[in-house]
């Protein structure tokens, strides 16, 4: 038997069968950060920018991106999401991004919330790139999970 849910014991990858498992509450947390030059960290705090609300837009677009999750990562399950909520919060050289996805189901939501995360940060670059090309978006990583028959996992 593979340690890797996803892939068979001759190597080949599947969508894992769900089917007997039992629904539960389930949640997971993740973030990511954007950093920026101060000018347009302002800007953006200002609702400055020409193409307009850059972390409205960016909310949006991160809600939407986990209900799609399904559609972007081969082998993801389509969820019912009960919950899906994109947050900033502003640092001195950037933003951060935390986003928290929730279902009762069979499956966790980590990918969700990982990918609401990473296109609400890939929405503030496309949103903010007339001001400065370079910004760098990183650090994008699971923080917390919970439900499910393996228990509650938190980022040390």
């Amino acid at each position: 038997m593979s340690k890797l849910t996803h892939i068979d014991g001759d190597g080949t990858a599947h969508m894992v069968d769900v089917a007997e498992k039992s629904e539960t509450m389930r949640e997971a947390r993740a973030q990511g950060t954007i950093t920026m030059a101060l000018e347009t960290l302002e800007a953006i705090k200002a609702n400055a920018m020409k193409k307009g609300d850059v972390l409205a837009t960016a909310r949006i677009a991160g809600i939407m991106a986990a209900k799609k999750t399904s559609e972007l990562v081969p082998l993801c399950h389509p969820l019912a999401l009960s919950k899906v909520a994109v947050d900033f919060t502003f640092l001195n050289d950037g933003i951060r991004v935390e986003s928290v996805a929730r279902l009762t189901g069979k499956t966790g939501v980590e990918m969700e919330a990982l990918t609401a995360t990473s296109i609400a940060l890939l929405t503030i670059y496309d949103m903010s790139k007339a001001m400065q090309k370079d910004m760098v978006i990183g650090q994008i990583k699971l923080l917390s999970k919970s439900g499910g028959k393996s228990g509650d996992w938190t980022a040390e």
